[in-house]
């Protein structure tokens, strides 16, 4: 059988740039046989899958798979779903060629299909079945992926069929994206919102069945240090759902208080949890929304993002969804920051979409103080006060050169804090320095070196020309952070 002949007779090879295959060609033949669930060795056997954007007539995107050396194609009038809860028709079309799979180009008016046609995504798919009534795929692709099921609807022509993406299950883990160092583009105002700096512990919530499951930045379980958030399940409605956001520990004054927060840090002690839940209770801010209901959504634009996640969250003691403001208030923002003694803002593109484990320009940070986080990588004894304690802790950040020293830290330590750090670092002892370059004469001294496994945050004066920090001060220890990742910020 001449799988391409109702293709070619739509077409005239002369006056159409799409690939027109002779009617001698042979088609070759591949994938699992029809009519049959794939078993795993025929889900290897899956081929390519292509979404093409058409402006012909009316607007639909062609969704196109590769069977038994051919496209098999439906026109989908309302594009490929994102949302499991919505089915969007497809009406399958002829076979096409596999050639056509890269075509994008303008038919003429006139032609079959006269219009313009560009490559919406394509990428690789996994067959789960395939008969003639039903196809299930698992897509992965640029812009699509994930399980899409076909029905046919028309039992008389076979023309009619549904397409449905599949309900998700929530990832086991996810690294969240990070925004890049920079200045405001003043100038691109409008295509910005802005969003406060909040001073406390990166968190994604994995929401299923109202089950709450916290992690941290490196993805550590970190749920059962935090009780009073356990609620947030049920307060969306159970709803499924994956929400980044910080965990911040409120001063009396209305504030963000890291210091405040850093007892409750490290406690892996459910019963020492909830007794400190009661002294320094932390609340939970979402500021950003990349599943709901099966539904992933990292690839819409932030804005649409925010607009999911808005009226997601019931606003109260444990839990909200702060505002984001526009980008044309950037500086009133960036003031009222200062003023309520916060860190700076976030920028966000509003058709940026979620990357994750990347430091996109997409976010910028924008600091009212020098602020950053650096390595521990060896500590001086104490003398007076200090003796028998931590006296300072020679730190450093990574580069293409490796761990870089860039200045001790001496000051904004309680007596607590001493004996803390002293604890975690006994057993990071190690013979010689871990810095990847020199450390001056007079710093090293004495020192007691370390693996480079504990970050800390610091505020500091500036940058020296020789890569030091002026001045740092200590604000708390990092166990959030992956110290490979430190990097200097400008």
């Amino acid at each position: 059988m001449d799988r391409l002949a109702d293709y070619r007779g739509k077409r005239d090879a002369s006056r159409t740039p799409e690939p027109v295959p002779p009617a001698d060609a042979v088609v070759p033949t591949a994938g699992p046989a029809a009519g049959r669930v794939a078993g795993p060795a025929q889900e290897a056997a899956a081929g390519i899958f292509v979404v093409q954007e058409h402006h012909a007539r009316r607007l639909h995107w062609d969704f196109r798979l590769e069977r038994d050396g051919v496209l098999v194609s439906w026109a989908l009038p309302k594009g490929v779903p994102d949302d499991p809860a919505v089915n969007h028709l497809a009406v399958h079309t002829e076979d096409h060629p596999l050639e056509y799979a890269t075509f994008h180009g303008q038919i003429p008016r006139g032609e079959y299909g006269g219009g313009t046609v560009t490559i919406w995504d394509h990428g690789t798919y996994e067959l789960v079945k395939w008969d003639d009534r039903e196809v299930k795929v698992v897509l992965q692709g640029e812009r699509l992926s994930g399980g899409y099921a076909l029905f046919c609807t028309d039992r008389s022509k076979n023309k009619d069929w549904i397409i449905h993406r599949e309900r998700l299950g929530l990832p086991a883990a996810l690294s969240p994206m990070l925004a890049a160092t920079g200045s405001f583009p003043r100038r691109e105002a409008d295509a910005w919102a802005v969003e406060m700096k909040w001073d406390g512990v990166r968190a994604l919530a994995f929401i299923e069945a109202g089950r709450l499951t916290l992690r941290s930045r490196t993805g550590k379980d970190i749920t059962a240090t935090y009780p009073e958030l356990g609620g947030l399940g049920n307060a969306i409605g159970r709803r499924q759902a994956l929400l980044d956001g910080e965990i911040v520990a409120f001063s009396d004054a209305g504030q963000p208080d890291f210091e405040a927060l850093q007892p409750r840090i490290h406690v892996t002690s459910a019963a020492q949890a909830r007794q400190l839940a009661g002294i320094t209770p932390v609340t939970y801010l979402a500021f950003d929304l990349l599943q709901l209901d099966g539904r992933p959504l990292a690839s819409l634009p932030y804005q649409d993002r925010r607009d999911l996640l808005t009226p997601l969250i019931p606003n109260g003691t444990w839990f909200l969804c702060p505002p984001a403001f526009p980008g044309a208030d950037f500086d009133a923002v960036l003031a009222a920051s200062a003023a309520n003694g916060l860190e700076g803002v976030v920028a966000k593109r509003l058709d940026s979409r979620y990357e994750p484990g990347a430091r996109s320009a997409g976010w910028l940070k924008v600091k009212n103080v020098l602020r950053q986080e650096v390595v521990v990588a060896g500590w001086k004894p104490g003398k007076g006060n200090r003796l028998g304690h931590v006296g300072s802790l020679l730190v450093g950040v990574y580069s293409d050169q490796g761990l870089l020293y860039c200045g001790h830290v001496g000051t904004g330590f309680t007596v607590e804090t001493l004996r803390m750090l002293g604890d975690r670092l006994a057993p990071l002892r190690r013979v010689g320095s871990p810095f990847d370059g020199p450390v001056p004469a007079q710093d090293a001294r004495s020192a007691v070196w370390v693996e480079p496994r504990l970050v800390i945050d610091v505020t500091f004066g500036r940058w020296t020309r020789a890569g030091r920090m002026r001045a740092p001060v200590y604000n708390g220890l990092r166990d959030d952070k992956d110290p490979t990742e430190v990097e200097r910020e400008e």
